[in-house]
């Protein structure tokens, strides 16, 4: 049985958001590369949708400047997005009240831009009295100053700062869930560089999987792969 100790994140009381992550706020993004922000967004998707845990997608100006929300995100989370004009995304009547409807009071929220988007809305749920938690690599700054000034008054706030990985492993916890570790470990092989090959080596080299193509995700009996 999964240890469920208050301060960590379960899928069943756990809501993402997922703001702004569109093209021209893609551009502004200098604290991390932009293809690396993408590919941890796309992973922090896939595992909400891997656990079952509530989504929304909210965008911004769309037509005016911001342009549609990565196809990428859109192909994971299969939802329109709430459409808005404020920068505070937490000022849409729209937003909070599908946050509400979630029934959650963790979030765990990316955005872009980290000293606007993402620090206006967090500040603001941490008033509402919500548990917030922020993915700081699938989030992005206009420098990294900027970025890093808006997570540090983020977290005097009380929110907690994440890594797209850590959210994949706080929600499996336990290599004996089963139902989520072949999920896991697609993930993880995708989207997480070093990890993700150390996978692939025990896979082929070690149970001596096929080395051509994509071999089928299986449970494997093996320590090898059972660590974090």
């Amino acid at each position: 049985m999964t240890f469920r100790a208050k301060s960590l994140i379960n899928a069943d009381d756990t809501a993402f958001i997922f703001i702004d992550h569109q093209p021209q706020m893609s551009f502004g993004v200098t604290n991390i590369d932009r293809q690396l922000l993408k590919n941890n967004t796309i992973a922090l998707a896939k595992t909400a949708k891997l656990f079952g845990a509530p989504v929304i997608l909210t965008s911004v100006e769309t037509e005016s400047f911001s342009g549609y929300i990565w196809p990428e995100l859109l192909d994971v989370i299969q939802q329109d997005p709430i459409e808005r004009s404020s920068m505070n995304s937490w000022d849409s009547e729209a937003l909070v009240a599908a946050v509400k409807a979630t029934g959650k009071k963790k979030l765990v929220i990316a955005a872009l831009w980290t000293e606007a988007c993402l620090l206006f809305p967090v500040l603001s749920a941490l008033e509402d009295g919500y548990e917030v938690f922020i993915v700081t690599d699938a989030s992005g700054g206009t420098s990294q100053e900027s970025h890093d000034a808006a997570v540090r008054r983020m977290e005097q706030a009380g929110a907690h700062s994440m890594t797209a990985v850590t959210v994949l492993l706080e929600l499996q916890r336990d290599w004996a869930n089963r139902g989520t570790y072949n999920g896991v470990m697609e993930i993880v092989r995708e989207h997480f560089g070093a990890y993700g090959m150390g996978v692939d080596y025990a896979y082929t080299h070690v149970h001596k999987a096929p080395q051509r193509g994509a071999f089928p995700h299986k449970v494997v009996k093996t320590e090898a792969l059972e660590h974090a």
